[in-house]
This record gives C-alpha cells, structure tokens and sequence, in this order.
C-alpha cells in the first residue's frame, strides 16, 4: 500500500519537530525518550492521547533523514527548519508527495494562481489508479486529508494561506538541497523543488 492517511495526525508542527530532532540528536534511550515526551509533557500538549500519537508521527518523519537534518530541524531560522521538517513529512507521506509531484507540478506548469479543493478530490480519485490496495475513505477523511495536506503546504510556504490557497513560489534552502542530493532522497527533493 502506496498511501496511508498517518498525515492527518499532525501539519507541519515546527515547534514540536525542533523539540523530537532535539531528542534524536542527543540519542537518548527509550527510557529517557519516554521520560522527556510523557512524564515531563516536552511537547506541551494537553491530551496524552495526543501526545504520544504526534511524538511517534514526527519522530517517524524525521528519523529516517538523520542527523544532519535534525540540526536543520532544530537550528536553522525558521525558514530553512520549516522546509527541512517538511521534507521529513514528504518523505513519511507519499500522498503528500505525489499531490505536490502530480496535482502543484501540473499546476505551475499551467502557470495557476492558486489550488482549488477539487484538484484534491480528483488527486484522491487517481490515487486509486496508481495504488489499487488503497484504503476506501469516508468523505470526511478526504477532507480531514485535504486540510492536513494544505495546512502543511502553508506552513511550508508552498501556499499563502489556507483561505486563499494561493500558490507561491520556494526556493529550497541551498543547505537542505545539497543534503538531500548527497542522502539520495532524490524524490524527497524533487517534489519540493516543483514551484522552481
């Protein structure tokens, strides 16, 4: 299965995510990790529930580009460790990298101001093509999916606001890009350079 709907547990979180990269960079153990995100509450979030469900997701999403991009992550200003943690959720989430790779490349190609909700409906439809094991989702989850994606474009600067869902151009931070040449995430980077 190509796609999963995991994305809608949590946008793009910047504050939370320097905290998880912050947590990996020192290599605690799993005791000293469970300490740090339940028993001190490092996330500041109210429900346990919450909790646990967003430290395992931006974990997953960080963890696997390594240590290099958690420094970036925890580090950089708030543009570079944006798009690095956005880059993480690209990585972790096929469904958002396909939507900027099939659905924003068409639509920088036809030089579009801006998305249109349908285009996400129609994304959906032809996921369905490219993975028949795709699961059935209700359409509240599609829309819960178009929210989270969208959120995260904006959070990552790809749009203006949610409101709008006008489309602007990002350069990818030169530091991130060579990082992600020389790891080979050559996919990771592709869909985040679609608006150069």
């Amino acid at each position: 299965m190509i796609y999963t709907a995991t994305i809608t547990s949590a946008s793009l979180r910047l504050r939370e995510s320097r905290i998880i990269a912050d947590l990996l960079l020192q290599a605690v153990s799993a005791e000293a990790w469970k300490d740090a995100i339940v028993n001190q509450n490092a996330l500041q979030m109210g429900s346990m529930e919450s909790i646990k469900r967003i430290s395992r997701l931006l974990r997953a999403r960080l963890e696997p580009l390594g240590e290099g991009l958690w420094k970036m992550v925890r580090d950089g200003g708030r543009a570079q460790a944006a798009q690095a943690a956005f880059g993480g959720a690209v990585k972790n989430s096929r469904l958002l990298g396909d939507f900027m790779d099939i659905t924003m490349r068409e639509q920088s190609a036809l030089f579009a101001k801006h998305l249109e909700h349908r285009m996400w409906t129609e994304y959906i439809a032809g996921c369905r093509g490219r993975d028949p094991d795709m699961p059935h989702w209700s359409e509240a989850t599609v829309a819960r999916l178009r929210s989270a994606v969208f959120s995260m474009l904006a959070g990552a600067g790809y749009l203006k606001d949610t409101r709008s869902l006008q489309l602007q151009n990002v350069f990818v931070d030169t530091q991130l890009a060579g990082y992600l040449r020389d790891r080979g995430e050559t996919y990771v980077l592709r869909c985040m350079e679609v608006t150069e």
